[in-house]
């Protein structure tokens, strides 16, 4: 007598952790309110979000988050901003800015490392930053073809995506990840290069109408050394390639050209007759340095530079930027940070500040090269992994030369360091990434794991 089986429970498919990562990156898609003046904006909140779930899937599965190099790298800028945000001029300053540079620095890549469990989520979150990428850039193209975006040189046609005007540096920050992930993933990885090489070649058209020479040092930069650890024989085809591509970009632009020309041209006219943005970084430049010098070991406190500014700024700095274009009325916004997060951290944090946060960075990118060299030293092809993060790492500190962080755009920051820190701390010596739920509850049942 044979008897009937009896039907199991269906199975439930739980959420993998990664997409809380990719949940942070798909935020950014979303237009933001241009009249909104500052505060934390809803991709803040859902990096917050993604913390806390990170801190409950550690609670639930009892296990030691990270070892003692990953606690160590991660956690060096803490050390700085504790002594910083006890000089800020007021509590509620200090705490602000702790909160702040915790999340970019510390508190978001810590979270994006544990939530990664193998290459397949690492590709997932790379993916996720191609198509934030491809969309803002669409955006960007669209407000460049129908003069509906930012006013530059009083015509509204600088590419600014969903971001606005208020953080002009937004879309190409967006655009310029897209860049760097997609062209990681085409040089390691052969399953995927054909849509890699064209998301990468694409993005090249509003990265130009982004008109951030940041941006494109910053990216031109990333991409040789991407190109340069792929192999040398690679870099010299690529390229020629890339050389063709933004010749005729540049030529098909029409009447776009000349403004094009001139912004590219303006990069090297430092001394001679440099626009009025140079003139402002320069000047926000001396004035950092003019602070540090006053307050070398502590600095002057977190969020302290716009009130130390006009004591130490040279005479030509201008009262604002100009803000108008792409839903913006117009208005001047203040000069509030030098643009440069270097200067940034040495004037607000000193030495010990600067040392702490540089040395957590140098950390990253020494472990994380050494990972990649190891990787290229046996057979097969450099990881498309390795790639994107060293990738990602060299784009964030180049461009930490002519910018820092703030506005909605700033988390992207945390997710790229959160990605580095992966490559880098996640091997036999590094973090333990955070179980899947599904696997945690078939361990503790004793059941095979797959």
């Amino acid at each position: 007598m044979s008897v009937a089986p009896t039907p199991s429970a269906p199975r439930l498919h739980r959420p993998q952790p990664v997409l809380a990562v990719v949940a942070v990156v798909a935020t950014l898609a979303l237009p933001l309110d241009p009249d909104r003046a500052g505060g934390p904006g809803a991709a803040d909140l859902v990096s917050g979000c993604a913390a806390l779930y990170c801190v409950v899937l550690l609670l639930r599965t009892r296990r030691s988050p990270l070892s003692r190099t990953a606690a160590v790298v991660l956690g060096l800028p803490v050390a700085g901003l504790a002594l910083a945000a006890m000089n800020a001029t007021s509590p509620g300053a200090g705490i602000t800015g702790l909160v702040r540079y915790a999340q970019v620095f510390v508190l978001v890549p810590a979270a994006v490392l544990l939530l990664i469990r193998n290459r397949g989520d690492f590709r997932l979150v790379a993916w996720s930053l191609v198509a934030l990428g491809m969309w803002q850039g669409a955006v960007g193209v669209h407000q460049y073809v129908s003069r509906t975006g930012a006013s530059y040189q009083g015509e509204t046609i600088r590419a600014v995506g969903t971001f606005g005007p208020q953080d002009v540096m937004g879309m190409a920050t967006a655009v310029s990840l897209g860049v760097v992930c997609a062209l990681g993933l085409a040089l390691g990885s052969a399953r995927h290069r054909a849509v890699a090489v064209v998301c990468a070649l694409t993005l090249l058209l509003p990265l130009a109408l982004s008109f951030s020479r940041g941006a494109w040092i910053a990216t031109l930069v990333t991409c040789s050394v991407q190109l340069m650890l792929a192999g040398v024989r690679r870099a010299l085809k690529t390229g020629v390639v890339l050389a063709a591509v933004c010749t005729t970009l540049v030529g098909g632009l029409g009447a776009g050209t000349a403004v094009l020309e001139e912004r590219i041209g303006s990069i090297t006219r430092v001394t001679a007759t440099p626009d009025q943005s140079v003139v402002d970084r320069y000047a926000m430049w001396e004035a950092a340095t003019a602070i540090w010098r006053e307050h070398p070991l502590a600095g002057t406190g977190l969020k302290s530079f716009p009130e130390h500014r006009d004591g130490h700024a040279p005479l030509n700095l201008s009262s604002g930027s100009d803000v108008e274009g792409a839903g913006t009325t117009y208005r001047k916004q203040p000069l509030l940070s030098p643009h440069n997060m270097y200067l940034l951290v040495l004037s607000e944090q000193g030495l010990i500040g600067l040392l702490a946060c540089t040395g957590s960075w140098f950390g990253l990118s020494v472990l994380g090269m050494r990972r990649l060299l190891r990787a290229r030293s046996a057979p097969g092809r450099v990881p498309d992994c390795a790639l994107v993060a060293c990738g990602l790492l060299v784009w964030q500190l180049t461009e930490f030369v002519y910018s820092d962080i703030g506005g909605p755009s700033t988390v992207l920051t945390g997710v790229c360091f959160g990605l580095a820190a992966w490559w880098a701390l996640a091997g036999s010596d590094g973090a333990r990434a955070v179980p899947s739920p599904r696997r945690e509850a078939a361990r503790e049942a004793g059941a095979p794991c797959r």
